[in-house]
């Protein structure tokens, strides 16, 4: 699955296209390195997204393509 809609079908960031804006300005790394919004996202990926004052730092638990509201948060696990 592309990051960019990983990141939103997790909640992680709540729009696809601010997903996609975070990840070209470098705002999205994807274990050490800066990622595009095409990074194929796979378990045990450690994802950092720091958004303004906000950082955030989890770890890839699952990935699919619909999840409910109140499950998303089972996708990753806060590093």
């Amino acid at each position: 699955m592309r990051l960019d809609k990983y990141l939103k079908v997790s909640r992680l960031i709540k729009r696809r296209t601010v997903a996609n804006e975070a990840c070209d300005a470098g705002k999205i790394v994807v274990n050490g390195k800066p990622a595009r919004a095409s990074y194929d996202v796979k378990v045990g990926d450690i994802i950092e997204i720091t958004l303004g004052a906000r950082s955030v730092r989890v770890q890839v638990r699952e990935v699919k393509e619909t999840v409910r509201k109140e499950d998303a948060d089972t996708m990753y696990t806060a590093v």
